[in-house]
């Protein structure tokens, strides 16, 4: 090979590589957000747990294995956010319609919510479902419950606190993992809002706001674990 043709050819090399890997670099993040937009962060197994729901029947998450499934802290009492979130669990439910998905809603006044109360309220919010769940038990084993799962509910001995408690909803998938979606910079949520807003990006909570974010979503993730 000649001089000319030697040194034509390492152009092209010196041209070429570079754009190699430019292309990759970018298809290398093109995959990195494709990815983070379409899977599902794992956030850790279900914690155990065991109570009687509005049927006086015995609710595991054994028992929910193979069901795609939401667990939200709540009670029948309560003036603020239950309301919301029972709504929204609601409007869940009717998107969804698949014998496959599950809604677990556990009250933190068991006293007050006995199953023959919480068999009123499911009837009240008019829930079909029968993989609707409205669950009681003992309070310090539902707040040490709540605790496994990272979402606030307060303390039972604290007067002021005992009936507080967070408006987050956890996802659960058929194998009985808590799952989430991602953010904008790519960070796992953990948990989505069962709540109401006044602004369509989330940032407002109102209880009469006609915005739900969250919801969607949901019912988006819910559709893709479903088909997992």
């Amino acid at each position: 090979m000649s001089k000319n043709k030697m040194a034509e050819s390492n152009t092209k090399k010196k041209i070429i590589l570079p754009l190699v890997v430019i292309a990759l670099l970018f298809f290398g993040i093109g995959f990195g957000i494709n990815y983070f937009k379409t899977n599902l962060f794992t956030v850790m197994k279900v914690p155990d747990f065991k109570l009687t729901d509005q049927n006086n029947q015995q609710i595991t998450n054994r028992g929910m294995i193979g069901k795609v499934y939401l667990v939200e802290f709540f009670f029948s009492k309560c003036p603020t956010i239950c309301p919301v979130m029972n709504s929204n669990m609601r409007f869940i439910e009717d998107q969804i319609s698949d014998s496959n998905f599950g809604i677990i809603s556990i009250s933190i006044d068991p006293e007050n919510d006995t199953p023959e109360l919480l068999k009123q309220h499911a009837e009240k919010i008019g829930g079909k479902s029968p993989n609707w769940h409205f669950l009681t038990g003992d309070r310090a084993y539902i707040g040490n419950l709540a605790d496994q799962f990272d979402i606030y509910v307060g303390d039972k001995e604290d007067e002021s606190e005992n009936l507080n408690h967070s408006g987050m909803i956890a996802l659960v998938d058929k194998d009985g993992n808590v799952r989430c979606r991602y953010d904008k910079n790519n960070k796992p949520v953990l948990y989505y809002s069962g709540l109401n807003y006044g602004d369509p990006e989330g940032t407002n909570p109102q209880l009469n706001g006609k915005f739900h974010p969250d919801r969607e979503k949901l019912i988006t993730d819910i559709k893709k674990l479903l088909k997992e």
